[in-house]
C-alpha cells in the first residue's frame, strides 16, 4: 500500500491527476485495454475512465489505437517521464531568461515549511555553493546528502561537518558533537542561512535569510561550537 501510494504521488508530481495516474498504473500492468475495461479495473466510471484516458493521451502518457473498439497502451514510464523531464528543462531555460527577476527575498526572513521544501531549498543552496559550506545536522541527515557534499569537496569547495555520529562525507572536515536530534543549519559562502527543524517527523520549519547580520550570527555560533568541540577533545 506503501509502494502504491508512492506510486501515484510521483506520477502526479509529473503532471497527472490522482485519477489519471491509477489509470495509468492499470494501463502499465495489463497492456492495451478499452476504456470499459479499464474502468472495471480502476473502479471508476466509463466517463471517468474515458476522459482521463483522454488526458493521459495529450500529455503524453499514452496512445489511442483505432481498431473495431478504441483502445489505449501507455507510453513507457522511463519515455513518459523522460519526455516531461526534457521538455520542462527547456521551459526552465525560457522562464529564466524571460520572466523579470526578484530578488527582494534574499535581503529578508522567510519561513519555509515541510519536509519537501526545506530538502529542495537544501539542494538548491548546496548546488549553488562556490567556495564554502558548512552544515550542521544529525549523521542521518548528513548521510543523506553525502553524495551532493563529496561532489563539492571534489570540486574544490571547502565542506564542513558538524553532526552527532559516524559520517562518511569524503573530503569534508567532520566533527563529532552531542545530539542534534531534528536541528539542522547550514551557511553558503558565509551568504546563505537555513536553520531549524528538518527531518521526519519533526516539525519541518526552517528560517532562511540572506541578511548579513543573521548570516553573521549564525556564523559565529557555529564558529563557537566549533571551538567548544576542540576543547573538549583537548585540540
Amino acid at each position: 500500500m506503501q509502494e502504491e501510494t508512492k506510486m501515484i504521488q510521483y506520477l502526479t508530481d509529473f503532471g497527472l491527476s490522482r485519477q489519471e495516474a491509477v489509470v495509468y498504473e492499470k494501463l502499465l500492468q495489463n497492456g492495451k485495454q478499452t476504456g470499459y475495461e479499464i474502468a472495471k479495473e480502476a473502479g471508476i466510471s466509463r466517463s471517468n475512465a474515458y476522459t482521463s484516458l483522454a488526458a493521459l493521451v495529450e500529455k503524453g502518457a499514452a496512445y489511442l489505437v483505432e481498431e473495431s473498439a478504441k483502445r489505449y497502451i501507455p507510453v513507457p514510464a522511463g519515455e513518459f517521464c523522460g519526455n516531461r523531464i526534457r521538455r520542462m528543462e527547456e521551459e526552465k531555460e525560457w522562464l529564466t531568461v524571460n520572466l523579470p527577476g526578484n530578488s527582494q527575498g534574499e535581503d529578508g526572513y522567510i519561513t519555509i515549511e515541510g519536509q519537501g521544501n526545506i530538502h529542495d531549498k537544501l539542494i538548491n543552496l548546496l548546488k549553488g555553493t562556490k567556495e564554502r559550506v558548512y552544515m550542521s545536522a544529525s549523521s542521518a541527515c548528513i548521510s543523506s546528502f553525502a553524495d551532493i557534499l563529496e561532489e563539492l569537496s571534489a570540486e574544490g569547495r571547502k565542506v564542513v561537518v558538524i553532526t552527532d555520529g559516524p559520517s562518511e562525507v569524503a573530503g569534508a572536515r567532520v566533527y563529532l558533537t552531542a545530539s542534534k536530534g531534528y536541528q539542522i543549519g547550514i551557511i553558503t559562502d558565509s551568504k546563505y542561512v537555513l536553520s531549524g527543524e528538518y527531518g521526519e517527523g519533526s516539525m519541518n520549519t526552517c528560517l532562511y535569510s540572506g541578511r548579513r547580520n543573521f548570516v553573521l550570527l549564525f556564523k559565529n555560533a557555529l564558529a563557537n561550537e566549533i571551538k567548544l568541540i576542540k576543547i573538549q577533545k583537548g585540540e
